[in-house]
C-alpha cells in the first residue's frame, strides 16, 4: 500500500535540470517537505528560512550516521552515489558536542578574520595572473579564434574553466599544503564524489583514492611540515589534542571539497546573475551599489549549495504540522530557503542587490556547523570580482541564460561551463 508521505514525496531531480523550478516545489510544500535523494532514498527537508535556522540549533538533529534507521537497516548501498557526502568520514562535519567543539577549534585558529584577510594579498595577486591568462582582443590577432568567438565582437571563453575555477582550488591547495601538481587528478575524483551520475562501480574506488591522496599528502608535511594548515593539525596532534591520523586526513578531504565548490559557484553565479539582469550590473558598476551586496545578494538568491546533507533525528520532532520522526534523515535545503517569502519578502523570487534583507540568508549553514570558510570564500569572490569587471566591463554571457547547463550534483548550485563574451 503507498502512504500518503510517499504520493507526496518530491523526488530531486538527479540531473538538476530545474533547480528554481524544484525549490519551489520544496516551499509550496511546507517548512518540511518529504523528498526522495538520487538513488531512492527517502529522507525529509526542512525548506523554510525560520524552521530551518530553528532545526540547525536544535540537540536533537545529530550527525552520527548511526542513528539513521535506514543504515541502522543496510538499505544504504555501500555504493550510493552520494555516500560519501553522507558518511565522508570522522570530521567536524560528521560529529556534535565535544568532539566537534575540539576539532572545529583547531580548522578556525587557521579561518579568523584577522588571519583570513592577511591572504588579500595573495588572492589579490593570483587573482590579476589568472586575468592576465584570458584572451583579449589582441590574442586572437595572434592566436587566430582563440577563445571561440564567432561574431567578432570579443574573446569568448569558460569563465569557468579559466577563472572561477582556478582561483578557489589554488588558494585553498595553498591553505592546506596539498601539492598543486596533483590538483588535475583531485578535480577529476572531486567530480565524481559530487556527482549523482558516477557509476556504482566507480564509487567506491573513487572514495577510496580521495583518501589516498589526502593520506599522502599528510604523511609528506608530517615529513616536511610547512606554513599550512594541515602542517598544524598535524603539530597540533603531536602536541597532545587527541586528533587521530584519520580525522586529520578526514579534515583535510572537507577543507578542500567545501573551500573550492561554494566559491566557484558564488563567483559563477554573481557573474550570471549580473549578466541576466544588467541594471543590477549598472549600479555596481556606476558604484551606486558595492560588490558586498552582489556577494549577499548572490548567496541568497542563488545560493552556491543547494542541498546540505545530512542531519538525523534522535526523537521526533515537529516541525510546522509535520514530525520529523526519529531514526529519519533530514537535508537543508537552502536553495529554497533563500526564495522563502516569509524571510525575504514577496520579491524573494528577484535578483536585487538593493534588497535590504539580503544578509539574512543563511548560505553559509548556522549554528555549531556554521562554515567556517565564510570569510575566505566571501574574500576570494570580493577580491575577484571587482577585478573581473574593472578588466572586463562590458562582460556577458556569450550564451542566454536558460541555455546554461546544471551539472549533475543536487548538492551544488554549479554549471558545467559558463561561457562569456569579455569585451573589449
Amino acid at each position: 500500500m503507498t502512504t500518503d508521505i510517499e504520493q507526496t514525496r518530491i523526488v530531486l531531480d538527479p540531473l538538476v535540470s530545474d533547480l528554481a523550478g524544484e525549490s519551489a516545489a520544496l516551499l509550496a510544500a511546507g517548512p518540511l517537505a518529504a523528498v526522495e535523494l538520487p538513488g531512492g532514498v527517502p529522507v525529509w527537508a526542512v525548506t523554510h528560512h525560520t524552521e530551518a535556522r530553528q532545526l540547525l540549533t536544535d540537540p536533537r538533529l545529530v550527525k552520527d550516521i548511526n542513528v539513521w534507521g535506514a543504515w541502522q537497516r543496510g538499505e544504504i548501498a555501500p555504493d550510493w552515489p552520494l555516500i560519501g557526502l553522507a558518511n565522508p568520514g570522522r570530521s567536524m562535519l560528521t560529529v556534535d558536542g565535544a568532539d566537534h567543539r575540539r576539532l572545529r577549534a583547531l580548522v578556525a585558529q587557521a579561518l579568523t578574520p584577522r588571519r583570513v584577510e592577511r591572504m588579500r594579498d595573495k588572492i589579490t595577486k593570483l587573482t590579476e595572473d589568472l586575468l592576465d591568462r584570458l584572451p583579449t582582443d589582441g590574442d586572437r590577432g595572434r592566436d587566430g579564434d582563440r577563445g571561440g568567438d564567432r561574431d567578432g565582437d570579443g574573446s569568448v571563453v569558460d569563465l569557468k574553466a579559466e577563472f572561477a575555477y582556478p582561483l578557489p582550488m589554488y588558494v585553498i591547495a595553498d591553505l592546506m599544503g596539498l601539492d598543486q601538481a596533483r590538483l588535475p587528478r583531485v578535480k577529476v575524483l572531486f567530480e565524481k564524489f559530487f556527482s549523482t551520475q558516477t557509476p556504482p562501480e566507480e564509487v567506491v574506488a573513487t572514495l577510496t583514492e580521495l583518501a589516498q591522496v589526502m593520506a599522502e599528502t599528510v604523511s609528506a608535511k608530517r615529513a616536511e611540515p610547512g606554513d599550512d594548515l594541515t602542517s598544524a593539525l598535524i603539530q597540533a596532534a603531536e602536541n597532545g589534542d587527541r586528533l587521530t591520523d584519520q580525522e586529520i586526513v578526514s579534515t583535510l578531504q572537507l577543507m578542500v571539497a567545501a573551500g573550492h565548490e561554494t566559491t566557484i559557484s558564488l563567483i559563477v553565479n554573481a557573474v550570471v546573475n549580473l549578466s541576466a539582469h544588467p541594471e543590477q550590473r549598472a549600479l555596481v558598476l556606476s558604484g551606486e551599489a558595492d560588490w558586498s551586496s552582489v556577494i549577499e545578494e548572490t548567496l541568497r538568491y542563488s545560493t552556491p549549495t543547494s542541498h546540505v546533507l545530512i542531519r538525523f533525528a534522535t526523537e521526533d520532532v515537529p516541525v510546522g504540522d509535520k514530525v520529523l520522526p526519529a531514526g529519519d534523515a533530514l537535508i537543508v535545503s537552502y536553495a529554497a530557503l533563500g526564495r522563502d517569502e516569509a524571510a525575504h519578502g514577496p520579491s524573494a523570487g528577484v535578483f536585487d542587490i538593493t534588497r535590504p534583507t539580503a544578509n539574512r540568508h543563511i548560505a553559509f549553514g548556522h549554528g555549531p556547523h556554521v562554515c567556517p570558510g565564510a570569510a575566505l570564500s566571501r574574500l576570494e569572490a570580493g577580491v575577484a570580482l571587482p577585478a573581473l569587471y574593472a578588466r572586463f566591463p562590458s562582460l556577458d554571457l556569450a550564451v542566454p541564460a536558460g541555455e546554461l547547463r546544471n551539472k549533475p550534483v543536487v548538492t551544488q548550485n554549479d554549471l558545467f561551463e559558463l561561457p562569456v563574451r569579455l569585451g573589449g
